[in-house]
């Protein structure tokens, strides 16, 4: 899979301000829309909260990897967030949540929100990616986090 093209400079915050896992989605949310990937952010919060009622995305390992399918997705995205303090994201293993992935497809795509979850999960299983992802200063380091 190629990251890049779900995954662009501008679809990347490396200071998220959220202190709870609803405002953070709120900001990953945003970045989308102004990169005209979302066309109505309300109704695409519904379809991305909905998901989280019903189990947390929250996989441990201070990941959050909220998604959501809907027809106000123009093409399939990512927006990735750094949060340094951690919010607390409903995570299996009760610690906060500092890398989070926003991955957002539109409702008529096939299954690619569950290939870019299997790569994501596949990726941050290893320690040494997430703490790259964790220091990284740049959307290169993001990608060379990613190749490891």
């Amino acid at each position: 899979m190629d990251i890049e093209e779900l995954l662009t400079k501008d679809r990347i915050s490396f200071n998220l301000k959220g202190l709870t896992k609803e405002e953070v989605i709120d900001e990953l949310i945003e970045i989308l829309f102004n990169d005209n990937v979302i066309e109505d952010k309300h109704k695409f919060k519904i379809a991305v909260m909905k998901r989280e009622e019903e189990f947390s995305t929250g996989i441990g390992n201070g990941i959050g990897i909220p998604h959501g399918k809907s027809k106000f997705v123009t093409e399939a995205a990512i927006a990735f967030g750094i949060s340094k303090n951690g919010v607390d994201f409903d995570s299996m293993d009760g610690e906060p949540a500092h890398l989070i992935f926003l991955i957002a497809v539109p409702e008529k795509s096939d299954d690619i929100h569950l290939k870019v979850l299997s790569y994501i999960s596949r990726r941050l299983m290893h320690n040494e990616v997430r703490q790259a992802l964790i220091e990284a200063e740049n959307y290169d380091d993001i990608i060379k986090a990613f190749e490891k």
